[in-house]
């Protein structure tokens, strides 16, 4: 009867018979001799090479300059359902907007915050020093910014106002339902844990 020992010995023997004998076997096949590669090589390279076809010619642009409006037709440019500037001039003026919320709905670069809608931002704290506070404001993809007053955030051109503890207050520019521009305050409130 062949004891555990004696059977981890016998399979311990084979696998390094196989292995070694698998080694003996792969390192016969290695040759130094690569005669025919070079042979191939060069035959390959003494062929003649073959045509290749020119380039295309390249047509030069033509410019094309659009003509039909001088002979009163529509002018393909211009949306065919767009008021006019006489009737956007009227509407304008008694639109509600004043030269100021003009200026910050139009000329001025937009900040971060004001990608997202004021609803889905939270305010998850404050930060001050000596002569400032900031509140820290979470984006809905999880980010965190750093705000002032001062600073716009929602898309409503909300203009931070004043930043408390527990509190932000801002002012956005809205239209109302009759399409009149119009201030409206709002707030974010610090959002509890």
């Amino acid at each position: 009867m062949i004891t555990l020992f004696r059977f981890k010995a016998i399979l311990k023997s084979i696998w390094i018979t196989g292995f070694l004998s698998t080694f003996l076997l792969l390192s016969g096949c290695v040759s130094t001799d690569i005669s025919d590669l070079d042979q191939y090589v060069q035959e390959t390279l003494a062929r003649p090479g073959g045509r290749i076809e020119p380039l295309p010619e390249i047509k030069p642009y033509e410019a094309y300059a659009y003509q039909s409006a001088e002979d009163d037709a529509r002018d393909p440019f211009v949306l065919f359902y767009a008021p006019s500037e006489d009737t956007a001039l009227i509407q304008e003026k008694d639109s509600g907007l004043t030269e100021e919320m003009e200026n910050e709905i139009k000329h001025r670069n937009k900040e971060e915050l004001e990608q997202f809608e004021l609803d889905s931002l939270r305010m998850v704290g404050t930060m001050e020093n000596e002569d400032s506070q900031w509140g820290i404001i979470q984006d809905p993809e999880g980010s965190v910014h750093r705000i002032r007053v001062g600073n716009y955030m929602g898309r409503n051109t909300g203009k931070i106002l004043n930043v408390f503890e527990d509190k932000i207050e801002l002012r956005e520019i809205v239209r109302n339902s009759q399409g009149r521009w119009e201030e409206r305050q709002a707030a974010i409130a610090l959002e509890e844990q």
